[in-house]
């Protein structure tokens, strides 16, 4: 007997929905900015996948390493810090911090693939070394860790 895959939600403007075990898959009805911390745009598109366990051999983009280490990262979580956003419109810019997290700006959707946890933001941090115990935001977890990317 086949299991029934339950639709994956789709949000309006921004979003990054939270993969289980797997990366963040960052969309906008526009382009979505990524840039590096000095401001250098590395990527501008509708539709990317960023690395969230540091294991990543493309970083920050998600390559497939989560499945060869074998990484458990739940897709659920909840967010004592989210934000109204109805009404905010704008540009998401997503800016990779040096061997640190992902911070972003600009209205989003937070969300996991089955839609049980959902969050609304303008900003953040969102963790890319794995280590952080409140996945998918960032705990600072990767100065103890020593986490490089």
């Amino acid at each position: 007997m086949s299991e029934t895959k339950v639709p994956k939600p789709v949000y309006p403007g921004n979003s990054i929905m939270v993969r289980p075990d797997g990366p963040l898959i960052c969309k906008g009805d526009s382009e979505i900015t990524l840039q590096d911390a000095e401001g250098n745009i590395i990527l501008k598109d509708r539709e990317f996948a960023l690395c969230r366990c540091g294991h990543s051999a493309n970083k920050p983009f998600c390559d497939g390493s989560h499945k060869k280490q074998a990484v458990v990262a739940t897709q659920h979580f909840s967010d004592a810090r989210e934000e109204d956003i109805r009404g905010q419109q704008g540009e998401l810019v997503i800016t990779v911090k040096e061997n640190a997290m992902y911070s972003f700006k600009g209205p989003v959707t937070i969300f996991s693939r089955d839609g049980k946890s959902v969050t609304t933001r303008s900003r953040g941090a969102l963790c890319r070394c794995g280590h952080s115990e409140n996945k998918p935001f960032c705990d600072a977890k990767h100065k103890k860790y020593g986490f490089s990317g």
